[in-house]
């Protein structure tokens, strides 16, 4: 996709956090609006959009997965959007002002088709197109942009029934990563089948052995909402279990959310450990 012909915007640094929120909007903006005659060393443009003239890139992050949360409706809903992620911070010259900045970028998008799922002038959006998820949020005299494609996590950690066997015989819990689910739901994947299939070896191989399964999220979004799919994602591993052969008084499932979390939320592997299923030995 070619470039939009937006006339700039400004920016936070990564560390200023990655949600687009209203309550740290003011915050975050302030630690990156600062005068700057070149772009941050390693940063560059996205290839989706331009810069306005003579702004300079202040800092930039990209992750081949990661997480933001969009603001997705005027109620004030968010939504936690995995996936290919850049955030880039923009020191703006003297004279531009939010609202020309503001409706620049909304006239590029909404020419280009993206539509808008929220909307507060001249301050911040969130448009989509696609899979393509673009967030922009003014104040306090800086810009941010945040851009994510959404899709799956490529998993690269995997367990075998007898190494899941070994860690419950020890610890009396295993982790299952590889357990994918879709974004934001409990719709598995079929990248899901083979850790569950070693599952399904585990069980029948131990016709007493009995297991909480138990979802766990990171902390994106809401307690509520991640309550909720950490409690539906445990359910549908113990029904695939249930419809594979396995008894269903064998089997109990239970959410946590982000309670209990194994490695720091604030970074992107992190994050990826925290969303996973666990077994637990009962």
């Amino acid at each position: 996709m070619g470039k939009f012909p937006f006339p700039g915007f400004r920016g936070t640094s990564r560390g200023c956090g990655l949600a687009v929120t209203t309550a740290l909007l003011m915050l975050a903006f302030s630690c990156a609006a600062r005068a700057q005659d070149s772009d941050s060393e390693g940063c560059k443009d996205s290839p989706l959009i331009s810069r306005y003239p003579k702004a300079f890139i202040g800092s930039c992050d990209h992750k081949e997965f990661d997480s933001a949360t969009m603001e997705i409706n005027k109620a004030g809903d968010q939504k936690g959007v995995e996936g290919d992620t850049t955030i880039l911070t923009y020191t703006i010259p003297e004279g531009a002002s939010d609202l020309a900045i503001y409706r620049n970028m909304h006239n590029a998008l909404a020419g280009a088709g993206y539509s808008f799922l929220y909307e507060e002038s001249p301050y911040k959006f969130t448009a989509k197109k696609g899979a393509q998820y673009i967030a922009l949020a003014q104040g306090g005299g800086s810009t941010q942009l945040t851009l994510v494609k959404e899709q799956a996590m490529a998993q690269v950690v995997t367990a075998d029934a007898k190494s899941m066997n070994d860690a419950l015989d020890s610890d009396g819990h295993v982790a299952g990563y590889g357990i994918e689910f879709a974004t934001g739901k409990a719709d598995l994947l079929p990248a899901a089948d083979a850790p569950l299939q070693q599952i399904l070896i585990l069980l029948k191989g131990n016709a007493g052995l009995k297991l909480r399964v138990e979802g766990h999220t990171d902390n994106v979004g809401t307690r509520a909402m991640n309550q909720r799919l950490s409690e539906q994602r445990a359910a549908a591993v113990v029904a695939w279990l249930v419809t594979h052969g396995i008894t269903k008084d064998r089997l109990t499932a239970q959410g946590f959310a982000d309670t209990k979390p194994v490695e720091d939320n604030s970074t992107e592997e992190g994050r990826a450990k925290n969303r996973r299923v666990e077994l637990v030995k009962i």
